[in-house]
């Protein structure tokens, strides 16, 4: 039968005792990674839940809509709501400027410049649009930083700058 005798033993020599420790230790070692991945994967929210929970403002009051015409926010819902897919964490609704929108576009940003495979359809001075915390932040200490609406922005950004800071 193919060369292979059912007499021998492919771990003849090996000791059994070790071969079972090691079969051992590597499922307690799966049962805690996957225990791990579980925890790490079930407890991150959606955004159907995130959507749940009522989103506050910095004032921790209802968040209000930034705004509907641009469509705005991370999620394009008019709203600066902020979730785990959002590395850029879009959190300040601000009324720009055409110094913040220059600003922004000089780091690589540009928000003027419209994008249709994107549906973007171009910001000018005076539209709403949600933006990030660390660029209102860089922008501000620049002196560009345009006003925010207080109501519309998520208190997400006072993990960035205080609510004095924001009232300035």
């Amino acid at each position: 039968m193919l060369g292979i005798d059912k007499k021998v033993n492919p771990i003849k020599g090996l000791d059994r005792s070790l071969l079972f420790q090691s079969i051992r230790a590597l499922k307690h070692s799966f049962r805690r990674h996957l225990l791990l991945f579980s925890l790490i994967l079930f407890t991150q929210p959606t955004m159907a839940q995130l959507m749940t929970t009522p989103p506050k403002n910095v004032f921790g009051t209802e968040l209000k809509k930034c705004c509907d015409s641009p469509k705005t926010g991370f999620y394009r819902n008019g709203f600066c709501h902020t979730g785990p897919e959002d590395h850029g964490t879009h959190v300040a609704c601000a009324t720009l400027t055409k110094e913040f929108l220059e600003f922004t576009k000089q780091r690589g940003n540009d928000l003027m410049t419209p994008r249709p495979d994107w549906n973007f359809p171009g910001l000018k001075p005076g539209d709403k649009w949600c933006l990030c915390a660390l660029r209102w932040l860089e922008a501000k200490n620049a002196g560009v930083a345009p006003k925010l609406d207080l109501e519309a922005t998520h208190e997400k950004m006072l993990e960035f700058v205080t609510l004095e800071e924001l009232k300035k």
